[in-house]
């Protein structure tokens, strides 16, 4: 159960989320998205947001869809010429704009997902573990990915290297809600948890 956790991500800001399996990080997230309501409290989104959300499960893809028609979707506001670049760039070739969601391997939908996000005009994204099911070169793509994003960024990872791709200046820890600058001793809970 979360209690406590009073949370303000401001624009660029990056915060990683970290606790042991089962301490309420991806309840936290699937809060702040709006796909669950709190037990208690409230959320309470600032003017302006336009959030991004990755659900580690996939679940805010349509498998109905080709891979070309989500990152359209997601990004209206890019050229057909501009979703193919975009697709390019996250490893997505040819007749790969084609391909149903539904077929893709658990890699090509983090893939897709994250283009889809990074693309959309949000100004904050949270990302639940994004590097869980990656081959290396899709690993590689997503961290840049992050790496490069101007806007904030509230990220739930096991994963050293998403951390460091990140490079936080906060870090929230659960169960205990417990907020702090970011310090590379945290790296240490990383692989504990």
């Amino acid at each position: 159960m979360l209690r406590g956790v009073d949370l303000a991500v401001d624009r660029g800001s990056r915060l990683v989320v970290l606790g042991p399996n089962g301490a309420g990080k991806t309840t936290l997230l699937r809060i702040l998205a709006g796909q669950d309501a709190p037990d208690s409290g409230r959320v309470v989104h600032g003017h302006g947001l336009r959030l991004g959300y990755f659900a580690q499960e996939h679940d805010t893809l349509d498998p109905q869809s080709t891979v070309r028609e989500h990152l359209a979707g997601a990004a209206p506001h890019l050229t057909d010429g501009e979703v193919r670049q975009v697709l390019g760039a996250f490893l997505f070739g040819g007749d790969d704009a084609g391909k149903r969601v539904g077929v893709l391997s658990g890699g090509e939908k983090t893939r897709l997902a994250l283009a889809g996000l990074v693309h959309s005009g949000a100004n904050v994204l949270l990302l639940d573990e994004p590097t869980n099911n990656l081959d290396p070169a899709s690993r590689a793509e997503v961290l840049a990915a992050v790496g490069t994003y101007p806007g904030a960024i509230v990220m739930v990872t096991h994963d050293e290297g998403a951390i460091q791709a990140l490079r936080p200046d906060r870090v929230l820890l659960l169960p205990d809600a417990d907020e702090d600058l970011w310090d590379e001793e945290y790296l240490e809970l990383v692989s504990s948890t």
